[in-house]
């Protein structure tokens, strides 16, 4: 145990509940327990209970009852900080809850920062920092898929990869450093080729692992769909007819949409970021060309792009832009409008594009049901098992994965252009120092106060 204080915050939301939540963790818990705890048979010592055992009594700030409340005690190292900790529970109104946490603050606990129950889970060493992450991402799962992913890292996921790949650098820098000290007794006769076989597998799994990035990103935050079409093709319709209510305003007038409306779609076990924009067109108004333009840079960051065509209306020269828009992404462009009679035909689309093309009318909300199955099927092809696929899902982690797919690649090259063996071991240090970035051995204290900063106060 590296702490010395006792911490204390709230770790339910305090509002109007059926039940609070006061955590206590640190080498006084318990200490702090009995000043603020009565236990209904008044004999029992508090800090003499087996761990992982409820009592119940009454929250007092000395002689005043402030709630009938159930106290759980967990000792350490089996809690969840590795120290030991207790839980009030209590009422969960937000005068109890703020009565019984300054009372405990008065006996003797600080008043918690942050994630900062996590980051003693983390700095105590009974999660790592991947794991610490799947935590947070665990509290703002958006759909059951990324929950299920966050479920698979908090268990190890990440770790256990991460930490064999570690292994397998940390052997071959230890083989070359002691062949280097000891050439009379170990050889290096043919171990370029033996290493860049090695190195090569290596890197193939730190591929992997950086292709999962996006998949990850997209469970976790959402599909970016971005919806493109000319004024008035049907675009906030559909976005209406998406979402089963009336969000966007809908009217006959070319350009009503001025700027980008977003909106978070649960489809299935994923969920989809979406964002209606401006019709595009050339425009003499301002405000609307810089909706056009806003429109324009959504379609660059998009994960899917729906193209919305009237198809009661021959394609122009916007049609055209889109369509080049569209090119290297992936998209569905949907003929709208299929109630009206059709000008665009499915097979004359199909001539101008290689994306998929189907048939709708979000007036009617026909073709809906067909369009949701497709995005499932661009995305996700059957079940995804997170037992046993690891995704990263967050930026830091892929950064530092970048950076160890770098210092490999240094490794080869130098193997391939005869360099001294001494050189190897550079570059392999570095790779093993940016994976072990991903899983917190090597992390400073700055970075470790942003990561954990993110947390809600009670975790």
């Amino acid at each position: 145990m590296i702490h010395t204080d006792t911490i204390a915050a709230a770790a339910t939301a305090m509002g109007s509940a059926g039940i609070g939540i006061i955590r206590i963790s640190g080498p006084e818990a318990f200490a702090v327990l009995e000043k603020v705890f009565r236990p209904k048979n008044e004999k029992k010592v508090m800090r003499e209970q087996s761990g992982y055992t409820v009592h119940y009594g009454m929250a007092v700030d000395g002689d005043q009852v402030l709630d009938e409340v159930l106290v759980m005690f967990m000792r350490g190292p089996h809690s969840y900080t590795a120290e030991d900790t207790a839980e009030i529970d209590c009422h969960g109104g937000r005068l109890v809850m703020q009565k019984i946490l300054e009372t405990v603050l008065k006996n003797g606990a600080r008043a918690a920062e942050p994630g900062e129950f996590t980051k003693r889970a983390f700095l105590n060493g009974r999660i790592d920092l991947s794991q610490a992450e799947a935590v947070m991402d665990l509290i703002q799962s958006k759909n059951e898929m990324a929950l299920r992913s966050s479920l698979a890292q908090l268990k190890g996921t990440v770790r256990e990869k991460i930490g064999r790949l570690r292994e397998k650098i940390l052997y071959e820098m230890a083989f070359v450093e002691a062949a280097l000290d000891d050439p009379e007794h170990i050889s290096l006769d043919g171990y370029r080729e033996e290493l860049l076989k090695k190195v090569k597998d290596i890197q193939k799994e730190v591929e992997e692992l950086l292709k999962s990035a996006d998949s990850g990103r997209m469970l976790k935050e959402g599909i970016k769909t971005v919806i493109l079409g000319k004024p008035n093709a049907g675009k906030s319709s559909l976005l209406n007819v998406l979402l089963g209510e009336e969000r966007a305003i809908v009217t006959e007038i070319a350009g009503t949409t001025r700027d980008v409306l977003e909106e978070q779609l649960q489809l299935g076990e994923i969920s989809l970021q979406l964002l209606d924009t401006a019709g595009i067109r050339s425009t003499e108004d301002v405000v609307e060309q810089i909706g056009v333009d806003r429109a324009r840079k959504q379609a660059e960051d998009a994960d899917l792009i729906l193209y919305v065509a009237d198809s009661s209306r021959p394609l122009d020269d916007s049609d055209e832009e889109i369509l080049k828009l569209l090119e290297g992404k992936k998209a569905l462009v949907l003929l709208n409008k299929s109630d009206l009679e059709p000008v665009i035909t499915p097979e004359s689309m199909e001539e101008k594009t290689m994306h998929p093309v189907l048939v709708i009318s979000a007036k009617e909300g026909e073709g809906i049901r067909e369009l949701e199955e497709k995005i499932r099927s661009l995305f996700f092809h059957g079940e995804v098992d997170f037992n046993d696929e690891v995704l990263i899902t967050n930026l830091r982690q892929k950064q530092a994965l970048a950076d160890a797919a770098g210092s490999l690649k240094m490794v080869m090259e130098s193997i391939e252009s005869g360099m001294p063996e001494d050189f190897f071991t550079i570059d392999l240090k570095d790779a093993y120092l940016s994976l072990g970035f991903i899983i917190g051995e090597e992390i400073g204290d700055d970075l470790a106060k942003e990561i954990f900063g993110k947390f809600c106060m009670g975790k």
